[in-house]
């Protein structure tokens, strides 16, 4: 989120063609409270000065509704500034003006630190194939003949539960609190969207999916040897 609309529109084709294809843009505080109440980010990109508050604030704000990670992108690089920001939770500190590069740097290991601890820890996690499509749970990373492509982070665990209990159902409750903390509850459109976005990730066919399959009324189950190409969506 920041003011300057040919900076927000630099980082957005920098964060696309980078791999991140789900992203929001906010020029203003308003806007930033409406998107990040009915998105629920898996990050934030968020400028200390806007026209109507201060991204200090909005910081406060969503810290206590959300653990997503916060990078502030900022001019202003006074050490007061930088540490008020940490402070309040920030993940990181930015000024501008930056190299695109250092951006995709900072920002994958935000999302690292918080997302794939794993990674860090060099403790291996499954690498999986799902016919032409290979998973890669350790760097997040789906390669298919259409190309690569980067798990978002709820995407990343909700897969990595579906793949802890492959070959069984697990219900919308299970899959909400995993990528949640909470129940299904307000969570069931949310929870289908992130699904959807899935298939199209690793399936040939998303719209007659073979391996993330629905068991309707109970929940999803992920089928790694899918007996044909007619099981039930």
């Amino acid at each position: 989120m920041d003011d300057e609309l040919e900076l927000r529109k630099m980082i957005l084709s920098i964060l696309r063609e980078a791999g991140y294809p789900h992203l929001l843009s906010a020029a203003t505080c308003q806007q930033a409270r409406r998107m990040f109440a009915a998105e629920d980010p898996d990050g934030v990109i968020l400028d200390v000065m806007l026209p109507d508050g201060d991204g200090f604030e909005l910081m406060r704000e969503f810290r206590a509704a959300s653990n997503a990670p916060v990078l502030f992108l900022s001019a202003r690089d006074e050490d007061e500034n930088r540490l008020l920001g940490l402070g309040l939770g920030a993940d990181d500190y930015i000024t501008k003006p930056f190299l695109p590069r250092e951006l995709l740097l900072r920002l994958r290991a935000v999302l690292t630190r918080v997302y794939f601890p794993a990674v860090q820890k060099n403790t291996a996690r499954p690498v999986f194939t799902l016919g032409d499509v290979q998973v890669d749970l350790n760097s997040g990373a789906v390669t298919s003949p259409r190309g690569r492509s980067t798990l978002t982070a709820k995407e990343f665990t909700l897969l990595e539960k579906l793949y802890e209990n492959h070959g069984r159902i697990v219900t919308g409750d299970q899959l909400c609190r995993a990528a949640w903390g909470d129940n299904l509850y307000s969570y069931e459109n949310t929870l289908m969207v992130h699904i959807r976005r899935l298939r199209e990730k690793i399936e040939p066919d998303p719209s007659r999916p073979r391996y993330l399959l629905t068991a309707r009324g109970l929940g999803y189950k992920l089928d790694l040897n899918p007996f044909s190409e007619d099981s039930p969506a």
